[in-house]
């Protein structure tokens, strides 16, 4: 492992991809431990879409009254200022990175700026890979009208925007995104009638031993149930919105009961009026740049593809290392203690002190957590055969399931050929999941595509060839 000043010509000690909240512990770290480091993210600041910043132009006095663990963002914040202006640490901003190839050690190819008008290639002897997640949605009828966002969607229109998405807001899905949502939205004045959770919170009581383990996630569970109980939020389990009504924009929803495995429970349905609906069922570790090498991956226990780490952080492929939601989605806590894990493992450095145990903690509840959300296998039960489910194509779930009984499909693939489910702008980040589902046949495997990001023709071309003065490829002396 690399434990010495690094050589211009060989580029940077380690690149980290990610400047969320394992990504900067991991920089930090690392520049605390001596090695010299780049910070690749696609934003303009640090902080990743957890720590998202408001618009510079909004003048906000306090944004750490939208964040949960604000003070811990600013002191990583000043760790990396003290770390860039002695030169140990280049925070590369607004770098799509789009492959990852290796050379020796590694060579990254990113598109630069917000028009991709740039580019640049960043060599490192070690990469960490700390590029987060996405938010998984699961369509139901009327998904598709404005005013329905995703629960993200709503915590980043407040966070970076200093706006709401409506007054009257229903939340629904699954997953703990929906509380920490939900308790931002009424904080910044919007009224929530209903957050309905498909899934059951009985699920961390199979192991109490993994909550209790970790005091501070009770703590913070606490502190969102009381910002409901106080704006006399209802908290519906076992309850998923089955459809959005409305004809220009959301003017309300239907509610129902779920049984086990997420079927609607017949004679449930009820309507609540509403002008915005934000809606997630959990995330999607985002890991394309690893799969695409080879790296192997471990399916979660809510049946996403995670990369495959051991103890210390490192995949299965020499040189990469991979924290926070890369390797199973589990909160910025975890994201935290995995980066910094991380760098200690890069840098050829025992652990501080508890990180190990740690880590482990909060790993064993992010599994449980997982469990606990699970997507029921009846949600298809929502779908009407006009229901969209492809939005960037607009293909319906009445031609996927014409592609699977009438053309014999028998697998997602296949369903893309027949239909152009995927193909559209996002290339299935919305919809793939739920088209495999939808298509049935063998699990799908995790998402592998050449292409991270949409990269422009010019710069595709130059590939190869040196990437020019805007950025080199290693630090500057």
């Amino acid at each position: 492992m690399p434990t010495s000043p690094s050589d211009p010509a060989a580029g940077y000690d380690l690149a980290v991809i990610g400047a969320g909240p394992a990504g900067l512990a991991a920089a930090v770290t690392a520049a605390d431990l001596g090695l010299r480091c780049a910070l690749l993210d696609a934003g303009p600041r640090t902080g990743g879409q957890y720590y998202r910043h408001p618009a510079p132009g909004l003048g906000a006095t306090r944004p750490g009254r939208l964040h949960h663990g604000w003070r811990r963002y600013t002191a990583l914040a000043a760790r990396l200022a003290a770390h860039t202006l002695a030169g140990r640490v280049d925070h590369l901003a607004e770098h799509h990175v789009w492959t990852a190839e290796r050379a020796g050690g590694w060579l990254l190819h990113a598109t630069v700026g917000p028009a991709a008008e740039r580019r640049a290639s960043v060599r490192a002897r070690a990469v960490l890979l700390a590029t987060g997640a996405y938010e998984r949605q699961l369509p139901f009828p009327g998904w598709t009208l404005p005013g329905v966002v995703t629960a993200g969607g709503a915590q980043a229109m407040l966070k970076s925007g200093l706006v709401l998405p409506g007054r009257r807001i229903v939340l629904a899905g699954s997953g703990p995104l929906l509380l920490a949502a939900a308790s931002s939205l009424v904080g910044a004045g919007a009224e929530v009638p209903v957050v309905a959770e498909a899934a059951d919170y009985l699920g961390y009581a199979r192991r109490p031993g993994v909550p209790a383990a970790v005091p501070g996630k009770l703590a913070e569970g606490a502190v969102h149930a009381a910002a409901l109980l106080r704006h006399r939020v209802r908290l519906l389990r076992r309850t998923a919105v089955v459809e959005a009504h409305g004809t220009d924009r959301v003017t309300g929803v239907t509610l129902a009961r779920l049984d086990r495995d997420w079927r609607p429970l017949p004679g449930t349905g009820r309507r609540i009026a509403c002008d915005a609906l934000a809606v997630g069922h959990g995330l999607l570790p985002q890991i394309e740049l690893a799969t695409e090498l080879g790296a192997e991956t471990r399916r979660t226990p809510d049946g996403a593809f995670a990369l495959r780490v051991d103890a210390r952080q490192r995949t299965s492929l020499p040189g990469l290392w991979a924290a926070g939601e890369t390797c199973g989605v589990g909160g910025a806590d975890l994201a935290l203690a995995e980066g910094e894990l991380a760098a200690y493992a890069v840098a050829g450095r025992s652990p501080a002190a508890g990180l190990t145990g740690r880590r482990a903690r909060l790993r064993a509840f992010a599994e449980l957590m997982a469990a606990a959300h699970r997507p029921g296998p009846g949600w298809p039960g929502w779908l009407r055969p006009d229901t969209e489910v492809c939005r960037c194509e607009e293909v319906t779930a009445g031609r996927i399931g014409e592609a699977v009984d009438a053309l014999g499909a028998g697998d997602a693939r296949t369903v893309k050929l027949l239909t152009r489910a995927g193909m559209g702008w996002c290339q299935g980040r919305m919809c793939g999941s739920a088209v495999a589902c939808l298509a049935g046949g063998p699990a799908a495997g995790p998402d592998s595509r050449p292409l991270a990001v949409p990269v422009p023709l010019g710069q595709l071309g130059r590939f190869g060839q040196p990437a020019g003065p805007g950025r080199s490829a290693g630090p500057q002396r």
